[in-house]
């Protein structure tokens, strides 16, 4: 059984950094696609980013371009997503997803595997 646990969440200003991380334990790691999504109070959960098992193959949401990074270190069994220039607006719980087969099926939102969530909160 796969396990993904996020962290890495907390409060910043507007402007600042975060780093959240994607810990797995449980399966092949090193196969997985992997990605982020989130979800805020009132919304419904929306695609982040996605990359492939490689990391050779990245996504992001139109939204996020240009200020959020995924990475991976399939050594460390982990996947990070490195939040810069964070706007009030990026505030939400912040999901991980993994998927056996495709960074594609991540993005259409119907992979394998989700986290339990970081909560996210941007002041301005």
């Amino acid at each position: 059984q796969v396990q993904l646990v996020e962290s890495g969440g907390g409060l910043v200003q507007a402007g600042g950094s975060l780093r959240l991380s994607c810990a797995a334990s449980g399966g092949t790691f090193s196969k997985y696609a992997m990605g982020w999504f989130r979800q805020a109070p009132g919304k419904e959960r929306e695609f982040v980013a996605a990359i492939s098992w490689s990391g050779s193959k990245i996504h992001y949401a139109d939204s996020v371009k240009g200020r959020f990074t995924i990475s991976r270190d399939n050594a460390k069994k982990t996947v990070y997503l490195q939040l810069n220039s964070l706007k009030p607006e990026d505030t939400a719980v912040y999901y991980c997803a993994g998927d056996r087969y495709s960074h594609y099926r991540i993005r259409a939102g119907t992979n394998d595997y989700w986290g339990q969530g970081t909560q996210v909160t941007v002041s301005s």
